[in-house]
């Protein structure tokens, strides 16, 4: 069939007409099953009830597949649209032309939204992608439809809903179903770690803990950093001297114009934010700030207000991400992106609403940030594929999404827990699309090292910042897992530094999981452009974090400032604050630096958007790393975290080669399960005082034997799952991509 030219010019060559591929009249009582749809960590466990047949199962989404000609030539596009030396560069689509030319025919999606109704499901509307069908009903329409029963189950002695066996639908419908997202209730955690509540002391310069978010009354550490005068607490204007964006805003450059979307499930105080900018000093560069729920047009009703605009009930992930993207690109244009758990099922709930109804709406932000996460263990087939196929819509538009790697080491499921009862070794599903950035954790180093005064001053300045130039940097890690820590402590490695803890915390109340997430994904292969630097893992799976910023600290030492309702920032800190940290906030600090890129080169006349940053990162990095064969180049060895400010200067990034992400993981003897992938090394009699004989271990690729090589994971030069390829000088940053991307 002939049909006219494209009027956007990327489209040229791409035939927007696609033959239906549902050829066969739909017989209910041919079914095919369609695998990978039902969570398999359940098949080890029993139901404890039916869920009744009345339960209300809202906004389902279920997730339709482009053929195979189709879902190559949106790879063929997207590789055009990162490659400087096609006419394609920088050409970005808009949410209909992506569903015209990438999504199922309209015939097709008429039968299936047709069978739909015919099963008594409402039909709330089809997204602008034609991959996805907003749709609600019963539990026993879901029964009955995708015979499946839905259940409920305790994991990790938390009720959950979920169907219990895969899904079948009609074998006609196969072609172009993948399944159905919203069959279970699993939420991801935020990345952040519990604040603490600190009180400013004039005469030490640092914050006094006054009252701990943890619930357990605890002794002090016995293997903690011995902290003098209490712990510090970041500002802005100490990460723009860290990560070098000071030169960036006298330059004209702090992100104006450019709009940064945080996705989240519940609202923030929205005083919060202007009380940010003036403690900080952040208001000359006339940032912009707006709370709203993104919705379809016409609306599906799936994104209604989850509460929490006042000082007792708001999110204070939401409250650090809006801050914290702010406190890199201060003349950005801020959206709090929120939508309601309670408004469907769907396994990511009111965070992937958000961020698809961004992405599928009229109006779209330049970057994302999504600060949430939960491993591939926990996440279905279909709510995987419609994640996936979220992060690259949003790419082929333009737009750069930033992801939380997680909080709690080689499994992000366990953020404020230990890990427990699956493999120790997972990936956040969230982020391990090839087209996302994927942000872990790093620690400063001079704690350990004694060298704080050869990076902070003692004194504040009148924005309360004390740093003076980049700080050595290593990976987040609270555990005794940290081999800096171990080494610099007690001069041990970290696996005996963990036997002597047994000695001095004899029920384990400091075991913890807790440092920056990195590890395989065991669903999506690695993409061609993770295998082009020094260090990259030899393996077939995209892999995380692809770049790092700061976490939190060792012994909880160092945090950043949020300003909340209960805790609103006043001058001189006459009031308490809350203190917080987490891959949460170095996700949002990154979509701050990629919102000053965007600008620059707007200024230089190109476009701003540039889509998934981490080709273009990963291309940069290989040239000061060295490719992933070879000897290393000289440079990597200059751009050695451990280096500090010393001989950094020319760095684009700062490859972090000192600990590791392996962290604490236990099976407690009574609950009859095993944790995978965790290397035991002791046994605690009565674990935290309650659960009985647990035994501890360290999570690592071998249960057999555990050093280097098999610590799940160690920093190493070049890439690694300990930080991806590290942190980042902005500046540098901002002028290799700029040489990379041709601009005056």
């Amino acid at each position: 069939m002939a049909y006219s030219a494209p009027s956007n010019p990327v489209l040229a060559g791409l035939d927007p007409t696609a033959p239906p591929r549902i050829n066969q009249v739909v017989d209910n009582r041919v079914l095919t099953r369609l695998g990978g749809t039902h969570l398999a960590l359940l098949d080890q466990l029993k139901p404890t009830a039916n869920v009744p047949d009345s339960f209300p199962m809202n906004h389902m989404q279920l997730v339709l597949k482009a053929s195979a000609a189709r879902e190559a030539a949106l790879q063929s596009l997207l590789a055009a649209q990162h490659d400087p030396a096609s006419p394609k560069f920088h050409q970005w689509l808009t949410p209909a032309e992506f569903g015209e030319y990438f999504g199922v025919a309209d015939p097709d999606i008429s039968t299936v939204v047709s069978w739909l109704r015919s099963q008594g499901f409402t039909v709330n509307g089809v997204y602008p992608n034609k991959l996805q069908i907003d749709f609600s009903g019963t539990a026993g329409e879901v029964r009955q439809a995708f015979h499946t029963q839905e259940s409920r189950y305790v994991v990790n002695r938390v009720s959950h809903i979920a169907n219990s066996s895969d899904i079948s639908i009609p074998t006609a419908l196969r072609p172009v179903v993948v399944g159905v997202a919203g069959l279970n209730d699993f939420r991801p955690q935020p990345q952040h770690t519990p604040p603490e509540v600190g009180q400013f002391d004039p005469s030490t310069q640092r914050f006094k803990i006054i009252r701990s978010a943890t619930t357990k009354t605890k002794s002090p550490a016995p293997l903690a950093v011995p902290f003098v005068g209490g712990v510090r607490g970041f500002v802005p204007y100490d990460m723009n001297v860290i990560y070098n964006t000071s030169p960036l805003y006298r330059a004209g450059l702090t992100g104006r114009g450019i709009t940064i979307a945080v996705v989240e499930d519940q609202d923030m105080d929205t005083s919060d934010w202007p009380n940010f900018v003036k403690q900080f000093g952040l208001g000359s560069y006339h940032g912009t700030f707006k709370q709203f729920q993104p919705q379809l047009s016409p609306s599906t009703g799936n994104c209604t207000d989850p509460g929490g605009n006042n000082p007792d009930s708001e999110s204070i992930e939401t409250v650090l991400d809006s801050e914290w993207s702010t406190a890199m690109a201060p003349g950005a244009n801020i959206w709090v992106a929120t939508c309601s758990d309670s408004d469907s099922t769907n396994f990511f709930g009111g965070v992937f609403t958000a961020a698809d109804n961004l992405i599928n709406g009229a109006s779209r932000p330049d970057i994302i940030s999504a600060s949430y996460g939960y491993g591939e263990g926990f996440t279905d087939a279909a709510s995987k594929a419609a994640i996936d196929l979220m992060w690259a819509q949003a790419d082929v538009e333009g737009i750069s999404v930033f992801v939380s790697s997680g909080d709690s080491g080689s499994n992000p499921s366990f953020n404020g827990s230990i890990i427990n009862g699956v493999p120790a070794i997972d990936a956040n599903s969230f982020a391990t699309s090839p087209n996302d950035t994927g942000v872990g954790g790093t620690d400063t180093a001079d704690v350990l090292d004694g060298t704080t005064s050869t990076y902070f001053n003692s004194k504040l300045n009148s924005v309360y910042g004390s740093a003076k130039s980049y700080v050595p940097e290593i990976t987040w890690n609270q555990s005794c897992g940290n081999t800096r820590a171990a080494k610099d402590l007690v001069h041990l490695s970290a696996l005996q530094f963990c036997k002597n803890a047994l000695i001095y915390d004899p029920y384990g109340y400091y075991v913890t999981s807790e440092a920056g997430s990195g590890g395989p994904s065991s669903v999506d292969r690695k993409p061609a452009w993770q295998r082009i630097v020094h260090g990259a893992a030899k393996d077939q799976s995209r892999d995380l974090p692809d770049v790092s910023l700061f976490g939190g600290s060792y012994g909880g030492y160092s945090w950043v400032i949020i300003c909340t309702g209960l805790y609103p920032c006043t001058t001189n800190f006459t009031s308490p604050v809350f203190l917080v940290g987490g891959t949460s906030l170095s996700s949002p600090m990154f979509a701050g630096i990629q919102a000053l890129i965007d600008q620059g080169l707007s200024k230089a006349g190109l476009a701003a958007d540039q889509g998934n940053a981490a080709p273009t990162l990963y291309i940069l990095a290989s040239s000061g790393y060295g490719g992933a064969t070879g000897p290393a180049p000289s440079s990597l060895a200059a751009c050695n975290a451990n280096n500090g400010a010393t001989g950094t200067g020319n760095c684009v990034f700062h490859d972090i080669t000192d600990g590791g992400n392996s962290t604490q993981c236990v099976v407690v003897e009574s609950f009859d399960e095993t944790t995978p992938d965790c290397y035991f090394y002791g046994t605690i009699n009565n674990f935290q005082g309650a659960y009985g004989p647990t035994m501890v271990g360290l999570t690592a690729t071998s249960i057999a034997v555990y050093n280097a090589n098999t610590a799940a994971y160690t920093a190493h030069a070049g890439w690694s799952f300990a930080n991806g390829l590290g942190s980042v000088n902005a500046y540098n940053l901002f002028n290799a991509w700029k040489k990379f991307v041709n601009a005056p």
